[in-house]
């Protein structure tokens, strides 16, 4: 920790007058802020006030010695540097010192340049550590996977979904889930209900656009028997096989509007009544529904319940389609890569630069549901370690603008095209703010420190 005027603090603490007073004038001229202490007990008193980068302790004093003000200091000394003084020195006391938390241990008399060279010496090691804590921040940053359910992802677009639908999942809240076809509506919805309290009763999922509209009420309900023609028996409907569980509506936007009047006397009573029954019956349902279309602007049309709509949108989830995040392809490929190597006993390690280039260039109107079915094809038609462009569809070759995307890369890394993807994203934003880096950290959900690390290290021109 550094003073107001940029000098780093140090606390002296002896109880002879005169060291204290030599090594506050020695210190100060080597541009150090020094407070005193004439004791231990002085000492833990001001280590309460303030943090100290450095510490220098006199072991032996009067109402409290140098090894009880550690032993008594604790963790409050835990990010300052301690580092002990005596005139009665011995190997045993600097053992005991370390072990009680101190850095070093130097004996009296001493040269000014003794103690400077310690607090040197000192310094240096706090800067490598800090250095190493960085390095392995950032090691930890670049290689974290962000995970929920079945999905995986590390771009940053992703993290605050997980982390939502984390959250989600600790209540029965209703959740609507938007985004479009392939993006892993689904997904997001098993793993709520998986992560959930709810997690040892059934899912039941089903598609609303999926279900001729005169079946899906005895779809969703259930009917009685004699009900309608060839109603031979009664039936429980979905919303009961989901008691104590979840369901999930997809395709929520499909449903007709004589069903939506339905569903939401299921949200606001949570009772169900099957067909040509006239009693109602309770059911406990955690509601999930997703849409890939617009349901504020089915509202206006006319073609969704405004008052459903409010009912549903209690907690929303919206989900980036993958032409927005395109650093997870890589990672998406890796992913589908080991699926499929053993579902089929391959052994394809790779994508070659000019495959890689070409996914990464390509719009993925299918999202990701799209690159899995174009993963699966291409390991099913290749018999070599690593997947070319040939093994791709040839609308992916087609789509990419500006050339050969994946002459660009070297050799075959995944790593290596995750990198190219980051340069490209910075490059983006950068010149679509005009060089304003801050923005530009903001545009790539980023901090400024580490968007001006990423330019360093790709050599980006400003």
């Amino acid at each position: 920790m550094e003073t107001d005027n940029g000098r780093q603090k140090v606390l002296v603490i002896d109880d002879e007058a005169n060291m204290c007073h030599m090594l506050s004038a020695v210190l100060k001229r080597a541009g150090y802020s020094v407070d005193t202490a004439t004791d231990g007990q002085a000492g833990l008193h001001q280590i309460g006030r303030e943090h100290y980068d450095f510490v220098l302790c006199d072991i032996k004093m009067p109402v409290m010695s140098g090894m009880d003000f550690l032993r008594a200091a604790g963790a409050r000394v835990g990010q300052s540097t301690v580092i002990m003084m005596s005139a009665y020195g011995s190997i045993d006391a600097a053992i005991e010192a370390m072990k009680l938390g101190a850095y070093d241990y130097i004996s009296k008399p001493f040269k000014p340049d003794e103690v400077l060279l310690t607090l040197r010496k000192a310094e240096e090691r706090e800067s490598l550590k800090q250095e190493n804590r960085l390095l392995k921040a950032r090691i930890q940053e670049i290689e974290k996977d962000f995970r929920f359910g079945n999905m995986v992802a590390r771009s940053s677009a992703m993290a605050p979904v997980f982390q939502l639908a984390q959250k989600a999942a600790r209540y029965s809240t209703t959740v609507l889930i938007l985004g479009e076809s392939g993006t892993g509506k689904e997904l997001i919805a098993r793993g709520i209900h998986h992560e959930g309290e709810r997690s040892r009763m059934p899912l039941v999922p089903i598609n609303c656009g999926g279900i001729p509209e005169n079946l899906l009420e005895s779809e969703l309900f259930g009917y009685k028997k004699g009900a309608f023609t060839g109603a031979d028996r009664n039936k429980k409907g979905l919303f009961k096989e989901a008691d104590g569980g979840t369901i999930f509506l997809d395709e929520i936007g499909e449903l007709p509007l004589p069903l939506q009047v339905k569903l939401l006397r299921v949200l606001q009573e949570s009772e169900i009544r099957p067909v040509g029954d006239s009693k109602a019956t309770r059911v406990n349902v955690r509601i999930i529904a997703a849409t890939a279309k617009n349901l504020e602007e089915e509202v206006k049309k006319g073609l969704f319940r405004e008052d459903l709509f409010y009912r549903l949108n209690v907690l929303t989830i919206s989900l980036p389609p993958l032409r927005e995040r395109l650093e997870d392809i890589p990672h998406l490929c890796r992913h589908f890569l080991a699926r499929f190597n053993a579902k089929m006993d391959k052994e394809v390690t790779d994508l070659s630069p000019s495959a890689m280039g070409r996914l990464l260039g390509y719009g993925w109107p299918g999202n990701v549901r799209e690159l899995e079915n174009v993963i699966e094809r291409a390991v099913l038609l290749t018999d070599e370690p690593v997947l070319m462009p040939e093994h791709l569809p040839a609308e992916i070759g087609a789509q990419v603008k500006g050339g050969n995307q994946g002459e660009v890369f070297d050799g075959f890394s995944l790593k290596i095209a995750q990198r190219e993807i980051e340069r490209r994203l910075i490059t983006r934003a950068l010149q679509k703010t005009g060089s304003n880096r801050t923005q530009a950290a903001r545009l790539l959900e980023i901090s400024h420190p580490s968007l001006l690390s990423k330019i360093k290290e790709y050599g980006i021109p400003l």
